[in-house]
């Protein structure tokens, strides 16, 4: 089999921003019917990408996700992304990997995943991608070794998770 690999290079300047969850392989932490998923990323102080998902859950309650997020060499294709509270980030084996599998040329669509091929997201700037493009991004993850069966389609339907909605929380 192939071994899972990361784009080249990436300018994380042009990747941060807002992100649309257009396609995902389940996760056991992650609501299979939750909507309008999106993830912002932005630098911190210390120059980690603080990590920022956020969406609708099942029963429509707003949810939000903060992480960070640090690349592992000076390609910034491949990161170690953490969830934990950042008391106890330090502890070994909290991390995750966040590999860039295939990055449009103008930052609009990424495929990332991990080496052990277990997570895969298909990420855009737009709430959908055309198909065709989605095809393509996903044959690329298929040609990596990824296993697509059980891939989850998230439905966007425009409502967007606000700092107001988390505040109330």
């Amino acid at each position: 089999m192939t071994e899972v690999t990361a784009v080249p290079r990436v300018d994380l300047n042009r990747y941060l921003g807002r992100w649309h969850e257009i396609r995902r392989l389940p996760l056991r932490w992650e609501d299979e019917t939750a909507t309008d998923i999106t993830a912002n990323y932005s630098l911190t102080e210390s120059g980690a990408v603080r990590v920022d998902n956020r969406c609708f859950d099942g029963e429509g309650k707003p949810a939000q996700s903060i992480g960070e997020a640090k690349p592992i060499d000076e390609t910034n294709s491949r990161l170690k992304v953490s969830f934990l509270p950042k008391f106890i980030r330090w502890i070994p084996f909290t991390e995750g990997d966040y590999w860039i599998l295939k990055l449009d040329p103008e930052y609009r669509l990424s495929l990332v995943g991990t080496p052990d091929r277990k997570h895969l997201w298909l990420l855009a700037r737009e709430a959908s991608a055309p198909e065709a493009t989605v095809q393509e991004y996903l044959a690329e993850a298929k040609r990596q070794g990824f296993d697509l069966s059980d891939l989850i389609t998230p439905r966007h339907t425009g409502r967007e998770v606000t700092d107001a909605m988390i505040d109330k929380g």
